[in-house]
């Protein structure tokens, strides 16, 4: 009787992302070294964390510029709502590419979510974030009107808000992600042959 997946991957070292990861050692170990200086960075930059980072970035300019401009229009243009309820439609339309991107592209997770491990720690973590940038936005907001600016200028610092606050939460995210996306070794094999089943099922 074949053995399940979980079952022939109980050996960790014979599972690809195992071997992977031992054939890159850690970051701060590969700076340590006595190579060229040229040849560490060329180590850190394919390094699989140095990746997933990039990849991160490129998921978090997407999602930035979707709330962005969700709260551009809102807000500066067609003037529907106030800053706050704004600011938390642009988070909330943001979110939703943020979450598939970040774990099928970036984390490499296939397979159907899970709703306690993935998507409410997610979606907890996003709320969270909107708190802070509402703070923000509606300090801006009371800043702007308090000095007797002008609709322009109260937009821009809306904005500047919003990018600020995503900006200071962009690290601590990423940290929490790695942790709520990450595919142990043990469980490499059923994502994968999740995902190739998904493929062929699509090719067909």
């Amino acid at each position: 009787m074949p053995s399940s997946p979980r079952e022939t991957s109980g050996d960790r070292t014979a599972s690809p992302t195992a071997t992977k990861l031992e054939e890159h050692p850690p970051l701060k170990h590969i700076w340590a070294s006595d190579q060229p200086m040229a040849a560490r960075v060329r180590q850190i930059i394919a390094h699989p964390s140095s990746l997933k980072l990039i990849k991160y970035a490129g998921v978090s300019v997407i999602s930035t510029v979707v709330s962005q401009v969700t709260l551009f229009m809102t807000f500066g243009v067609w003037r529907v709502m106030s800053e706050v309820p704004a600011n938390i439609l642009a988070n909330a339309v943001a979110t939703v590419p943020s979450y598939y991107l970040n774990r099928k592209w970036v984390w490499g997770k296939g397979g159907r979510s899970h709703l306690w491990r993935e998507v409410v720690p997610f979606w907890v973590l996003s709320f969270v974030g909107l708190a802070f940038s509402s703070l923000a936005v509606w300090l801006a907001g009371n800043f702007a009107r308090s000095h007797h600016y002008g609709h322009a200028t109260t937009v821009i610092l809306v904005n500047m808000a919003n990018l600020v606050s995503f900006g200071i939460l962009w690290v601590v995210k990423f940290l929490i992600y790695n942790k709520l996306f990450h595919i142990d070794p043990v469980e490499y094999e059923e994502h994968h042959t999740e995902m190739v089943a998904s493929q062929s099922f699509d090719a067909d």
